[in-house]
């Protein structure tokens, strides 16, 4: 799948605004049903890209929930899918979230107790001034 660096999707209203608000409260399901609304609808390469944001939420949920093998499980999944994507994709600073999501998955993985600090941030690319 070919990614453009030029791709940005608006995460500042609607259903990825409000999304992207309920993942910084780390209330993963809720922003899952928002970004899933808007994933129906799009079309590749963002579909895909999408998609992976989506397998965090699911996978951060699992989380919470103690399904530490779902979570491992999509979050491997979330980080195939980001590594053919270039450092930005569709208005996402991906490389910091791909590093966040990787020390989780590892983490998870060795089954320690000692997890990151913060769950995987989403940074928007920021476009100038407004």
């Amino acid at each position: 799948m070919a990614y453009a660096e030029g791709v940005s999707l608006d995460w500042e209203s609607g259903a990825l605004a409000e999304g992207l608000r309920c993942y910084r409260n780390a209330e993963f399901w809720i922003a899952h049903e928002h970004w899933e609304s808007v994933w129906l609808r799009l079309e590749e390469p963002e579909k895909s890209f999408l998609q992976a944001l989506i397998q965090t939420t699911a996978a951060l949920h699992h989380v919470q929930t103690g399904n530490m093998r779902g979570a491992v499980s999509l979050l491997a999944k979330t980080l195939r899918r980001f590594e053919n994507c270039p450092e930005a994709f569709g208005g996402i600073d991906l490389a910091p979230l791909r590093e966040e999501a990787g020390a989780w998955l590892l983490a998870l993985q060795c089954g320690a107790g000692a997890r990151p600090a913060a769950f995987p941030q989403i940074r928007i690319l920021t476009t100038g001034p407004r």
